[in-house]
């Protein structure tokens, strides 16, 4: 039988916190559990935000916290090839299109259509749904502008990929969702509207590059925090598309902070290194997630 095999991937954009904490203890616990191999996976895919530093400090506190992973870790940033091969599929097959809505176009277009007193829809993180207007360009039209310059993003023509692949996906789901789903969930991806899958610059966005990376890693578990739950519907639709492998997920719970909010690089909130140099061990970090107690001397 096939070892089981889960990976933690952070991005090294900020300091991680304890959210991160708990998700890489528990994926580390669980691989042991089940005699897998634990992985560990940069995902860089934002060259402007994610530096060598970060990531430097963010091995360091993986290995204070007694971390091991097989070697080599897989960064996003060196397979931008892989990315490009998938999303040229979708690109061949119709199933996406260069969007060049502005974020200024797109809430003035919102903000018309509200002032009629119905409300815009919104996808499951509560962001307006593209409207998708260039959905219907001409070919002729999109080559115009983009020998212009103009600025674009690959966006995923949900519709046509629905229509492509069915609408009863699913995933069998170990951990819960937001709702407290659990077993066979059914994956409702309309709901997310025409996502963006790539950039101009960059060949992926989070969405393409973790199916990808994790077919191509033999990812058989994917253990990952609750905020993600809903995005497994449009990991789905990108599996079926791209004929990719289809691990078992685990959602588990959020780390919160004392307001219940969710933790947050970009708020600040406490970093592993702030709690290392107040004098916390990989011990006190545990109790206070409730998570698995570090084990350095357990390598999987």
């Amino acid at each position: 039988m096939t070892r089981p095999v889960f990976r933690f991937a952070p991005s090294p954009n900020g300091q991680l916190h304890l959210g991160h904490a708990y998700s890489a203890l528990l994926n580390q616990q669980m691989a042991r559990e089940t005699g897998g191999r634990f992985l560990l996976r940069m995902e860089d895919i934002d060259v402007t935000r994610c530096t060598p530093e970060l990531e430097r400090g963010v091995l360091r506190d993986l290995v204070w916290l007694g971390l091991q992973w097989e070697q080599p870790v897989r960064r996003q940033s060196d397979h931008f090839d892989d990315y490009r091969a998938a999303l040229e599929r979708l690109i061949d097959a119709d199933l996406v299109y260069p969007a060049f809505m502005s974020r200024g176009e797109v809430r003035a277009r919102i903000t018309e259509y509200e002032a009629g007193g119905e409300r815009w829809p919104r996808d499951p993180d509560g962001a307006p749904v593209y409207p998708g207007k260039d959905r219907h360009m001409s070919a002729r039209e999109r080559r115009a502008l983009i020998d212009e310059g103009a600025p674009f993003a690959w966006r995923l023509d949900m519709a046509s990929a629905i229509d492509h692949v069915g609408n009863t996906l699913d995933w069998n789901e170990a951990g819960q969702g937001p709702e407290g789903e659990t077993g066979r969930v059914r994956a409702m991806p309309d709901s997310w509207g025409d996502v963006v899958i790539a950039r101009k610059e960059i060949p992926a966005s989070y969405h393409l590059s973790v199916v990808v990376d994790d077919a191509l890693q033999g990812v058989t578990h994917v253990v990952r925090g609750r905020d993600l739950f809903h995005a497994t519907a449009v990991h789905r639709v990108l599996q079926e598309l791209l004929g990719l492998s289809v691990p078992q997920y685990h959602h588990h719970d959020l780390v919160l902070d004392d307001d219940g909010r969710k933790l947050s690089k970009s708020r600040g909130d406490t970093s592993l290194a702030a709690l290392r140099e107040s004098g916390a061990t990989p011990g006190d970090i545990a109790r206070m997630i409730g998570a698995p107690a570090p084990d350095p001397s357990s390598a999987v």
